[in-house]
């Protein structure tokens, strides 16, 4: 699939789909918005992808906020449509059953923040910033801020930084466990694939399970626990699992097929 704002790149099994709008830091738009969520759906059903990495073009900007000039002049119900919209393909990135990591090399302000949230797990650069400054445009966060910041990083500080619009550096964002590592710009890439390449080691099936039921947690309409119950079950009835118990009482390493 060709596309305009973005770029994609299968190495070893994962899939680094890199924000290209240098000129703009990798502002959102409705297009570039449109064509991750058709990657990720691109990827979830190609076999050669097992991980996914999502990162911003050159060394400022991961993705620096959504594109401005796009929605200025918005009415209330275009506003409402571009916000669902929004959601609908960030709720996609989280949902991936695949393992989807953030590589945050630089700003990741407003849409980018909420971006980068919606992956599965974030690791930044020394330099990146971090910030919901929607409140000084008279906004707030239209692509699920007001909900994931507090589920990451508790109820009182996302409050803070909601209504503040202040910005936090890298080192911030890893004591708030808003990101799982900082490590320098060089390293970034290698990091996210260190991390994906333990993953993707572990049976696929199960991998997937996790991010379901994990998921399911934050999902009012869903029982996790219940959800738990039965995907363990599920566990039970494929090939993935036999093979698993059979490496390890024949103490090798597991060939898993993800069936």
């Amino acid at each position: 699939m060709t596309y305009q704002n973005i770029l994609t790149e299968n190495n070893n099994g994962i899939l680094t789909i890199t924000i290209n709008r240098p000129d703009k830091l990798n502002a959102l738009n409705k297009q570039t918005i449109a064509e991750v969520g058709q990657a990720f759906a691109a990827a979830e059903k190609d076999e050669s992808v097992r991980a996914l990495i999502l990162t911003g073009s050159g060394t400022k900007a991961f993705i620096a906020g959504a594109d401005i000039s796009e929605f200025a002049a918005y009415t209330t119900e275009e506003a409402k449509e571009l916000s669902a919209h929004g959601h609908a393909v960030f709720n996609a990135v989280e949902k991936c059953p695949k393992p989807v990591i953030a590589a945050i090399n630089g700003f990741a302000l407003g849409g980018g923040c909420e971006l980068a949230m919606a992956c599965h797990m974030r690791v930044a650069s020394e330099n990146a910033k971090f910030g919901q400054p929607e409140v000084k445009l008279g906004l707030i966060p239209g692509y699920g801020g007001t909900q994931r910041l507090p589920q990451l990083i508790g109820k009182a500080k996302a409050m803070e930084l909601l209504m503040s619009a202040d910005m936090i550096d890298a080192q911030e964002a890893y004591r708030l466990h808003l990101v799982n590592y900082v490590v320098p710009q060089d390293q970034l890439l290698d990091k996210c694939r260190e991390i994906l390449t333990k993953i993707m080691a572990q049976a696929p099936i199960a991998v997937s399970e996790i991010i379901n039921t994990v998921n399911a947690y934050y999902d009012k309409n869903q029982d996790g626990f219940q959800l738990e119950i039965n995907q363990f079950g599920r566990c039970f009835s494929t090939e993935d699992f036999e093979e698993g118990a059979t490496a390890f009482l024949e103490k090798r390493k597991a060939d898993f097929k993800s069936k």
